[in-house]
């Protein structure tokens, strides 16, 4: 099983560089770190006084992981979860914060455990979970990314400024579609003609 540490690097990774899009609210981002996340933690990387796109642009893939380890994984206790769920989680909670936490809270709801679907792990959410991975983690962490996908379609319907995430330029699987698939084995995977059936309605 990974390490924490070899998550989070794996999430710098498939994060990429320094982005400015203006269709992202999370504004200025590197390794999948914003602008607003480096406001929050006071990190003045320049030491100008201001924390602006020149700081992002200079945070390192170190800097990145250490941020993603302690406030991403370590203080949102989602080491209470399973172990198989870490990965989705985890880069998931990197993606969208305590929308991560919600989306398996709504699952769990949805499999009779009754947990408040608040984005916050605590001792019912992390019963709840042990309890939905016996006898079998991997369909607990399938139907965790299956949800995940889910959330990141309807995100999509409802912004249309967010669909050249979720829907490749060439009409393909994007981004937000081939990460969550990631965590999902591969019989769950939307076929091509189960995906542009999926996105029809889009312009």
């Amino acid at each position: 099983m990974q390490t924490v540490r070899q998550i989070a690097t794996e999430i710098v990774a498939r994060e990429g560089g320094f982005v400015d899009d203006p269709d992202d609210p999370g504004g200025a981002t590197k390794y999948g770190v914003t602008i607003h996340t480096m406001r929050r933690l006071g990190l003045d990387l320049s030491g100008d006084g201001a924390i602006n796109s020149a700081d992002v642009r200079l945070l390192s893939k170190s800097q990145a992981v250490d941020i993603f380890v302690q406030h991403y994984f370590e203080l949102p206790r989602l080491s209470l979860l399973p172990m198989i769920l870490h990965p989705s989680v985890f880069d998931m909670y990197v993606n969208a914060g305590g929308q991560a936490v919600k989306i398996l809270q709504r699952l769990l709801r949805e499999m009779g455990f009754g947990v408040t679907v608040d984005g916050i792990v605590g001792p019912k959410t992390a019963r709840a979970c042990e309890n939905a991975a016996d006898p079998d983690p991997v369909a607990l962490r399938d139907a965790y990314g299956v949800a995940r996908r889910n959330f990141y379609f309807r995100l999509a319907d409802n912004r249309p400024a967010s669909r050249k995430y979720a829907r490749s330029r060439a009409g393909g699987k994007g981004g937000w579609i081939r990460r969550a698939e990631e965590f999902v084995s591969s019989a769950y995977h939307l076929s091509d003609a189960d995906f542009q059936r999926r996105v029809a309605g889009w312009e």
